[in-house]
């Protein structure tokens, strides 16, 4: 799916999901427009509903949407969660070891991509760093750019199928105006044989995520904004009836906000109606 979007010019869209609600919108959004679309999962969500929970959610899925939804794990900085993420049933599982010495990244990153691949999985690296402060990465200062030398060893000897690095985007909201390294992204698309990952692309304009798959992205995260939609309307629907009682009273309305988050980013990436 990854190699089909870089060849065809567009990008999948891969939305973090912290409960069936939103894995709902990802999964509701993917269908109404024949996208293909990753649902991912980050060590909070994991923790929270299990592994197993969380597998189950994504073969259902898989299944419903005739193999256009991917169940992927995000941001996982342990090589046993990774294995165990996909003897759950994970399609995709990322490791991340972007915090270590490039050595040990490479290291871990072989271990799970092997055991990724002799099941039926693939398996996501990271070079450089995210910057932000989430739960999945808090990262600040200049030492994030990726190195053009350090992607190929990650790709050459860590085994990877898919490559996230860093060019100055970072988790969450943007305060200030980006300053993404394209011309870094179109080196690393040109010399590496596989799919680039785009992570923080919340807030980003819309230009600059065209810019990114233009020059090698094929795979575009995004979570803040859908968990901001979900926060936001759950706040105006309670606000507007504080003894509704009901979960479904303010669930439904965030999950179709939710939807439309995610039906427009599918549209933005030009995943709309490429479906396998």
């Amino acid at each position: 799916m990854l190699r089909e979007a870089r060849q065809g010019g567009y990008a999948i869209p891969a939305f973090n999901y912290t409960d069936s609600w939103e894995f709902l919108a990802v999964m509701e959004a993917a269908e109404e427009l024949d996208a293909p679309v990753y649902a991912a999962s980050a060590r909070n969500t994991v923790d929270i509903m299990g592994v197993d929970t969380c597998g189950i959610l994504g073969t259902l899925a898989y299944k419903r949407t005739q193999g256009n939804l991917l169940n992927h794990l995000d941001h996982c900085a342990s090589v046993q969660r990774c294995k165990a993420a996909v003897d759950a049933g994970y399609h995709s599982v990322m490791y991340d070891g972007s915090a270590l010495p490039l050595d040990e990244n490479v290291q871990n990153s072989r271990m799970v991509s092997s055991y990724a691949k002799e099941r039926g999985a693939f398996m996501e690296g990271e070079v450089g760093q995210i910057l932000g402060r989430t739960e999945e990465g808090r990262y600040s200062g200049g030492a994030y750019i990726a190195r053009i030398e350090d992607c190929i060893r990650m790709v050459e000897e860590g085994g990877v199928t898919s490559l996230a690095i860093g060019i100055g985007n970072r988790h969450g909201f943007y305060k200030t105006t980006p300053k993404l390294n394209i011309p870094l992204l179109a080196q690393a698309s040109a010399v590496l044989d596989i799919p680039l990952v785009l992570h923080g692309s919340s807030g980003l304009d819309p230009e600059v995520i065209r810019a990114c798959i233009q020059n090698g992205i094929s795979k575009v995260n995004v979570g803040t904004e859908l968990h901001y939609t979900y926060k936001s309307k759950v706040q105006e629907v309670i606000g507007k009836n504080p003894e509704d009682y009901a979960i479904t009273s303010f669930a439904l309305p965030a999950k179709e906000a939710m939807k439309e988050v995610a039906r427009r980013w599918i549209k933005l990436c030009g995943a709309e109606g490429k479906r396998h």
